[in-house]
């Protein structure tokens, strides 16, 4: 896990403060004596069953398991995550990328927030080729990232592609997950073996 708060940390800190408001508003009005009692009652219910479910998405996704490096990099566990898929972080140029593992992806695809984070210029980059994603046709554009780490596994100039959409997260995909052995389920692990 790293230090900075990534884009959904900070949708979900800024959804935080403003139910706090929220709470904070309608504990005043409690307070003050206005209002009929069963409405104050059923906005206090509504919003404190609001407050614990937003605190309860945002422990998961703080205390989620992430991935174990075993067997001095040859073996890698991925507990299932969120929303059902399998989550990985890796060291990009030396900079902490999450990935969402894709088997139906054909090569690694990084999200433009990604790609300018590991140092690539987007303003330089050829978006001449293209996808086909769940959400259509999309341009890519072919990069190199020199190193790409995983626990004590590093690889070197791994060819990837920056996808040009508001690609949530970046996306391991076959081209990187051939480079292992065997890829394999085991309940809610995926192992990677090399």
């Amino acid at each position: 896990m790293t230090g900075a708060l990534s884009g959904d940390d900070l949708a979900r800190l800024a959804f935080l403060v403003l139910l706090l408001v929220v709470v904070g508003g309608a504990m005043l009005f409690e307070l003050s004596g206005r209002g009929g009692r069963a409405l104050r009652a059923l906005v206090l219910w509504a919003v404190l069953i609001a407050a614990l479910a937003m605190g309860h998405d945002w422990w998961q996704t703080r205390t989620a398991p992430r991935q174990q490096v075993l067997e001095d990099g040859a073996r890698i566990e991925i507990p299932l995550g969120r929303g059902g898929h399998f989550h990985l972080e890796a060291i990009l140029n030396g900079t902490p990328v999450d990935f969402m593992v894709d088997t139906g992806a054909t090569s690694v695809a990084l999200s433009r927030d990604d790609a300018q984070a590991i140092g690539l210029d987007l303003d330089r980059l050829n978006f001449s080729g293209v996808a086909v994603t769940a959400n259509g046709r999309v341009a890519t554009a072919p990069v190199t990232i020199g190193e790409f780490v995983i626990g004590d596994a590093v690889d070197r100039d791994v060819r990837a592609v920056v996808i040009d959409s508001d690609l949530p997260d970046s996306l391991l995909g076959m081209s990187y997950l051939r480079r292992f052995a065997r890829v394999s389920f085991e309940g809610d692990l995926l192992i990677l073996e090399r």
